[in-house]
């Protein structure tokens, strides 16, 4: 009789704007979730996870609390909510580019605001108080501040004097006629665990091996693979004037007086490099997309 494997961890990764995106990655990982509307427990091929949908928000709360074992979250809503976490790695999957999020104090374009201390007795509306409250006792500025149950951008302009809000590219920002004043906090997605988990030899065991494949496969992501062939003598001076083709595996071919060249390279760099490899006699060039790259 087959013992079925008990899952050894629980994660908790964020439901919402970013669920679809880290569903994708977790599966680029080697994860691969399927969610169902029938339950609210994603199915997940590891056996030894039992993964849960939670809130980015509160993601860290319950990981402090024991409640969850590791899980993905902002840098941002960690010190929101002043967790006490341990942090396994920074993993940047923007759900728009590959920028930090930025939580930024803005004003309607035509505010007379130019600076936080220009806010002095007036009213901000923010998803993250307790960020914005700090930001204002660093400055020593005595404001009010409300929370913001969203549509925070349309409130600049009629209900509050400015906003924090976040942003990637501002260009959301700029679409609502609002200007940026400075920013509060720059903020990237974090693998973190609780104390007890990483404490445990197993379970910090097992979240490691998410933190080594999701890493994997962040880095493969702007990166391809390149194989060529190319005649020995041509070798040299192959790699002296293409710099971008770093540490290259070299092997021989059955045909006498050729190799083949084989890297991993930057994707915006391939449209330059191809014709160039061309021209210094390289033949039979393949770019192909990489799942996984591990230093």
């Amino acid at each position: 009789m087959k013992t079925e494997t008990k899952a050894i961890l629980r994660l908790g990764l964020p439901k919402g704007s970013l669920q679809e995106a880290t569903i994708e990655k977790m599966a680029k990982a080697g994860f691969n979730i399927t969610v169902s509307s029938r339950s609210y427990i994603p199915y997940v091929d590891d056996p030894e996870l039992d993964i849960r949908f939670i809130r980015a928000q509160e993601v860290s709360r319950y990981v402090e609390h024991g409640f969850l074992d590791a899980g993905i979250t902002g840098h941002d809503w960690v010190v929101e909510n002043d967790s006490k976490i341990h942090e396994v790695g920074e993993f940047i999957f923007s759900k728009v580019t590959r920028q930090a999020a930025r939580w930024v104090l803005a004003v309607p374009e035509h505010s007379p605001v130019k600076s936080v201390q220009d806010l002095e007795g007036k009213r901000i509306a923010t998803e993250v108080v307790n960020i914005t409250k700090g930001y204002l006792r660093k400055h020593k500025v005595k404001a009010e501040v409300e929370f913001s149950w969203g549509a925070t951008e349309v409130k600049a302009h009629e209900m509050v004097d400015a906003i924090v809000d976040i942003t990637e590219t501002g260009s959301s920002l700029r679409a609502n006629k609002l200007r940026i004043v400075d920013t509060l906090l720059t903020s990237t997605p974090r693998l973190i665990a609780s104390h007890a988990a990483w404490a445990d030899a197993v379970k910090r065991r097992k979240i490691e091996q998410i933190a080594l494949l999701l890493k994997g496969a962040l880095e493969a992501e702007a990166k391809v693979g390149l194989k060529m062939n190319i005649q020995q003598a041509n070798v040299a001076k192959l790699l002296q004037n293409l710099p971008a083709l770093r540490n290259p595996t070299v092997s021989s071919l059955s045909q006498a007086g050729w190799v083949a060249v084989e890297t991993v390279i930057d994707e915006h760099v391939v449209r330059e490099l191809i014709p160039q490899l061309k021209a210094a006699g390289a033949e039979g060039i393949i770019e192909y997309p990489l799942n996984k790259v591990v230093y």
